[in-house]
């Protein structure tokens, strides 16, 4: 089991604003965050030091707290590991915009409370660290430098409140429940 953190990482997790780090098509999660590092910790400040490593080692340290990934087709491939979206978010990514996710990369930034939106039309329209604000309540996303606005695929209400809670755990610890589970 992966530690979770409670404190969003400073995160204002309704109303996100960040620089993009633009990617492309199939980045899975051997590149963001590859084997050989994800078996030597399960601490997630740890694995955040090996973020997007197979494109950049320095990228954790080129980010700043909140800001955004935007990729094309196909984010999150590989492993069914929570070490990917756990090294972007404890790196200080506050959300992932791509065109469409590996399902199971889906479900797990999901779990850990890591807002991700999909855009279909969103590759090339927005430049490597453009200004991008997020309404995670609406799933609306705004290129601050085009003035242009991006609605994501909608999910239902309760993943949309999980991810405002922090993840699935910490949604657990607020309600006592599940929606899907009656009393």
């Amino acid at each position: 089991m992966i530690m979770r953190d409670q404190s969003h990482h400073g995160i204002n997790p309704v109303n996100l604003k960040g620089k993009a780090w633009v990617f492309g098509d199939d980045i899975n999660t051997d590149i963001i965050i590859p084997f050989r590092f994800k078996s030597r910790t399960n601490d997630p400040y740890e694995m955040a030091k090996y973020a997007m490593y197979g494109l950049d080692p320095d990228f954790h340290k080129k980010i700043s707290k909140g800001d955004i990934v935007v990729a094309g087709r196909n984010f999150g491939g590989g492993s069914s590991r929570e070490q990917a979206p756990v090294a972007l978010k404890y790196a200080g990514i506050s959300a992932i915009i791509a065109e469409s996710f590996a399902r199971i990369f889906y479900r797990n930034a999901f779990t850990i409370g890591l807002p991700i939106l999909e855009i279909s039309e969103i590759k090339g329209k927005v430049n490597p660290q453009d200004d991008l604000k997020i309404d995670i309540t609406n799933f609306v996303v705004e290129n601050v430098r085009t003035n242009e606005t991006f609605y994501a695929r909608q999910v239902p209400e309760f993943m949309r409140q999980m991810l405002l809670e922090g993840g699935l755990v910490e949604y657990y610890k607020k309600y006592k429940h599940f929606p899907w589970i009656q009393s």
